[in-house]
């Protein structure tokens, strides 16, 4: 008798998770909220996140247990209050509902015993089920692109055969990625619109797989559910800060903190751009004119220029972008030209971080690779055409950085090359990352005028450095971290990344080449990272495209 998944919940003896606060840290300063994290299956637990949301609040604090199990809030994080305690371990969950009363002046305790969980399904990240299925890395491969709009339960826990996973193949073509199951925004007929997520050619082979491994039937579905192992020693040592978003649709693509230590955040999923105060968790949406009201909704890249007088914009299908003065909150258009467009024209990215040297600000229209400058004195746009290498051979923008001469960068995120383009000749320099396939997707530029990016199929953190002519590659410790973009510190000791599919981001110290990784709290699914440097230490900030939230790590050591 064919069993099913949620019966098949054997865990793996590793556990995962992370950051805590270091023993030496805790001795310089009062707590406000201790305990232990123990299990009868382990005794006390290292690497489990402990989360406390007070009551009436959209600010969650987590923090990670230690070798010993001991986890600890400092109190200049909780106020008095009564906290709601939850956690994250993989394969355990927390015996009863706990509560917190936090005192002003007091040190409060609670222990939490954890149990092993009787159901994983729900409790897997995107990159545990690709470990547990089986299948070739190929097929799993093919269903990258699926996590822009859910996570693979929705997949793996269906009952479909292979005729009509090529249906939804087809029918998922036609939604933007600014989709999701409760709302899906379809694109107009065209070459984008009728565009499956992967090659014809490897459809049938992918559909009967899926439902080979599925709830379907088709096939042996015998699997055991794996989960990573808890992460520890300095994946503990650090605080997480989530704040929710006051509209629970809002998809927090991209995030980004300006010098006055307000979050911008732009929704890839509705007109709106909105700015965050993390002193007391206010956020307030921008609402965005509709330049297009028969095209989806949503933007993609922010980004301020030099002087952050200004946050900019691309915005997606509504073909155009958007500027928003960050003093007045005057929203400015800047509509593609109507004969530049078609129902696929696409404004994916804009650069305007080094515009102060020509008074150009990049952006593109991915759908047909032609690379756009807008002058910002005449709010003219010039079409200088897709890029070409020196063999003739074009290659596509996704991310598009620019150097400190606003030369732009071309990361072909469907491909394996990285591109740049000369803004006073034209010329494209075009180079090849060692991993193959790897889908460079989107990076900074750091100091020294190298450019740091994710490889996304590659698992990889790379650096290009155009002066040497040479493509440096970091591979990520975990497999399948599908990771989306990269920053580097100012001095580039720290380059940060963040998973589409593990729910962690990762921290490579470049000295050694050690490569840190936090668990995040909950499912989150990272696009942009954006580093604040204002602080004694750096603190990563990125956006929960798919919980309506933006978190902040920061690593106590």
């Amino acid at each position: 008798m064919r069993r099913h998944l949620w019966l098949l919940a054997s865990v793996s003896s590793c556990g995962f998770l992370l950051a805590g606060l270091p023993t030496g840290a805790l001795a310089q300063g009062a707590a406000a909220l201790t305990g232990v994290v123990s299990s009868t299956q382990e005794g006390n637990m290292e690497g489990v996140v402990v989360s406390a949301k007070k009551d009436g609040s959209n600010i969650t604090v987590s923090v990670v247990s230690d070798e010993k199990g001991n986890f600890s809030f400092p109190a200049d994080r909780l106020s008095p209050g009564k906290y709601n305690i939850t956690i994250r371990a993989p394969g355990y969950t927390l015996a009863g509902a706990k509560e917190a009363s936090v005192s002003a002046g007091q040190t409060a305790k609670v222990d939490l015993k954890l149990d092993h969980a009787k159901n994983l399904v729900n409790t897997l990240t995107n990159a545990e089920w690709l470990m547990s299925v089986p299948g070739s890395d190929q097929m799993k491969n093919n269903l990258l692109g699926c996590t822009s709009c859910h996570t693979y339960q929705r997949i793996f826990t269906s009952a479909h055969d292979a005729d009509e996973f090529i249906q939804i193949f087809k029918r998922m073509g036609t939604y933007s990625p600014g989709s999701t199951p409760i709302h899906p925004q379809p694109l107009l007929p065209g070459p984008r619109g009728e565009r499956p997520p992967m090659a014809e050619s490897q459809m049938r082979p992918t559909a009967e797989w899926l439902a080979s491994v599925n709830q379907s039937g088709a096939g042996n579905a015998e699997y055991d559910l794996k989960t990573l192992p808890r992460l520890k020693g300095r994946s503990t040592h650090v605080i997480m800060t989530e704040y929710d978003l006051p509209r629970p649709e809002a998809r927090p693509h991209d995030v980004i903190v300006d010098k006055d230590g307000i979050v911008w955040y732009g929704d890839f999923a509705g007109q709106y751009a909105g700015y965050l105060d993390p002193k007391s968790g206010k956020a307030t949406d921008i609402p965005l004119p509709v330049l297009k009201p028969e095209q989806p909704k949503g933007n993609l890249e922010i980004g301020f220029d030099p002087e952050q007088k200004y946050a900019w914009l691309a915005l997606m299908y509504q073909a155009g972008v958007a500027r928003i003065d960050r003093a007045t909150k005057e929203v400015t258009m800047y509509p593609f030209p109507k004969d530049w467009q078609s129902p696929s024209t696409q404004a994916s990215m804009v650069s305007p971080q080094h515009s102060d040297v020509d008074g150009k600000v990049w952006t593109n229209n991915q759908e047909y690779h032609d690379m756009y400058r807008l002058d910002i004195k005449t709010g003219q746009y010039e079409n200088v055409g897709p890029s070409k290498g020196p063999d003739g051979k074009q290659i596509s923008a996704y991310g598009m950085p620019t150097d400190w001469q606003n030369n732009v960068y071309q990361l072909e995120f469907g491909g394996t090359n990285v591109g740049l383009r000369d803004a006073k000749t034209g010329q494209t320099l075009v180079f090849r990352t060692p991993i193959p396939n790897s889908r460079p997707r989107r990076g900074r530029v750091d100091t020294q005028n190298r450019l740091w990016f994710a490889e996304y199929q590659g698992d990889a953190i790379g650096m290009f450095d155009a002066k040497k002519a040479e493509v440096k590659e970091y591979k990520l410790p975990t497999k399948w971290t599908s990771p989306y973009d990269v920053v580097p510190s100012k001095d580039a000791a720290e380059v940060w990344t963040g998973s589409m599919a593990t729910d962690r981001v990762a921290r490579l110290e470049t000295n050694t080449g050690q490569i840190i990784e936090y668990q995040l709290p909950r499912t989150t699914n990272v696009r942009r990272v954006f580093l604040e440097e204002t602080g004694p230490r750096p603190a990563l900030w990125v956006g929960s495209n798919h919980g309506a939230s933006i978190v902040k790590v920061e690593p106590l050591d």
